[in-house]
Order: C-alpha cells, then structure tokens, then sequence
C-alpha cells in the first residue's frame, strides 16, 4: 500500500532536520543534506509503521497545508534554591 505524506525538512547550521505531519508518534530523521534527511526520515516512517501498525497513519483527513508561523513566548527560568 502506498501513502503520500507531507514531510517538513528543516535546514540548520549543522544539517538537515526533517518529519512527517499528521503522523501518531514521534518520527525524526536527519543528515548532512536535504536527500539525507529525507532518506533517513522516510525509513524512519516505514520502521515506526511496521512497529506500530497503520493506526499510526493519518485518518480520513490527512494534512491538507502546513503553515509556518511565529510566536513570542516568556521563557521563565527557575533560579529559586530550595532548602530541605
């Protein structure tokens, strides 16, 4: 059975990031280049497919569009000592 999938890649300073949308589960694959990270993600999807099963696969409505999208957030840090 074939699926089509979005996946997102990401380039960084030290490579490539890439992951499906709409998949169950945390799937990552990455590598020096686009085609390695995509590579490597998508024999990432086949062994958490055949892992875990198809449920893992997106339903009825898979992914239509990605969006990217920006957002401030207050990153807290806890420098509080607790004493016992």
């Amino acid at each position: 059975m074939l699926r089509q999938l979005k996946i997102i890649v990401e380039k960084h300073p030290d490579g490539y990031v890439a992951y499906p949308l709409g998949l169950k589960g945390a799937v990552v694959g990455d590598g020096s280049t686009y085609d390695e990270a995509l590579a490597d993600v998508k024999s990432a999807i086949q062994f958490h497919i055949e892992t875990f099963g198809t449920e893992v696969l997106p339903g009825d409505s898979p992914v239509q569009e990605a969006f990217i999208a920006e957002a401030t957030i207050l990153v807290l840090t806890c420098s509080t000592t607790f004493m016992y």
